[in-house]
């Protein structure tokens, strides 16, 4: 019978367990120092008596807010517009959850929200910090861990060295890209780069630079913002330059998406006429008309080892690699 007056002790829980006050104490934070036995008779008596362990007094004993920060430099409708933070998230999660740790969405589109979330993320609010979508050489990951908040990054922005975060080889991925298309016999090769002040943009920019350079063809670069809507405006950019290009490598699959309807509106086919790589591998990539080909990052998995290094930061465990770079693939498709 649970109980519905008063609220329950630790040592009410400890003693309708038969066990120290110690025990319940590990059982409640999730220590594996625990028998199954002792922890199943413990678990048994809060459920029976409806405890809720005392959070902030926990806290001030820890230290710990068991919560992590996922910081997206990023507008609310890119955010849930587009596949790539889906993935992210979807991949953090769960490695969070084998840990008791609340993930805690955190956006950030102006200076002044940023001096907000500043203030509020060296405050002994969090334990510690995901980062993504960092533009320019942003100042807040030095100041998280100046201020002892153990900080991981997913990609590397321009101008910043941090201490720990997963990347993807960008430039490698692009490079793969466009000597796809040069095998195939394109020999107008365009580029829709991702913006310059991102580290995944300048990468697969130079990605495609190198790979046109060892060729010995020209260049041809427009830039976007890795949304849909700049991969449409920067295809119509790009025909205007050039009417006879025949393939576009887009530095991401909703740019490269946004290319192909205006490629087709104007009446290039795809891939006779017009050949289209994205980068990403989304779940929009194989529906897509034609399917498109593109190159395979695991978003998921950048998610995954993110939370993975900031777990391993933040209990104090010995990190035998900070920093961690993903090896992309080209997937082939109808598209070129």
């Amino acid at each position: 019978m649970r109980r519905v007056s008063g609220r329950p002790t630790l040592e009410e829980v400890a003693a309708r367990a038969g066990v120290g006050r110690g025990t319940v104490s590990r059982v409640v934070n999730g220590s594996p120092r625990v028998s199954a036995e002792a922890r199943e008779a413990v678990l048994a008596a809060i459920d029976e008596l409806g405890y809720v362990p005392n959070r902030a007094a926990r806290t001030l004993v820890t230290r710990r807010t068991d919560t992590v920060a996922l910081v997206v430099a990023e507008s609310e409708q890119r955010i849930f517009d587009e596949p790539f933070f889906a993935g992210i998230i979807r991949g953090i999660s769960p490695e969070l959850n084998d840990t008791g740790l609340q993930l805690l969405l955190a956006l950030a589109r102006s200076p002044d929200e940023y001096a907000r979330l500043e203030n509020y993320l060296t405050g002994q609010h969090v334990d510690g910090v995901l980062l993504t979508s960092l533009h320019g050489d942003d100042p807040l990951p030095a100041k998280l861990e100046a201020g002892g908040v153990p900080t991981v990054l997913g990609g590397r922005p321009p101008g910043l060295t941090p201490v720990s975060y997963v990347d993807v080889d960008n430039r490698d991925g692009a490079r793969q890209a466009v000597e796809h298309l040069l095998r195939r016999g394109r020999r107008r090769i365009a580029t829709i780069a991702g913006p310059q002040d991102m580290g995944v943009g300048v990468d697969r920019l130079a990605g495609y630079r190198e790979a046109l350079a060892g060729a010995g063809l020209p260049e041809l670069v427009v830039y976007g913002d890795f949304s849909e809507a700049s991969g449409v405006a920067a295809a119509a950019e790009l025909l205007e330059l050039d009417p006879e290009l025949d393939a576009v490598f887009a530095a991401d699959d909703p740019m490269a998406l946004g290319a192909m309807r205006v490629l087709k509106k104007r009446g290039r086919r795809i891939p006779e006429d017009v050949s289209v790589i994205g980068f990403e591998d989304s779940a929009s990539a194989p529906i897509a008309d034609p399917p498109l080909t593109t190159v395979h990052q695991s978003v998921e998995e950048m998610g995954r080892r993110m939370a993975r290094l900031l777990i391993s930061r933040i209990q104090g465990e010995a990190v035998a690699d900070p920093v961690v770079i993903l090896q992309p693939h080209l997937v082939v498709r109808e598209s070129a």
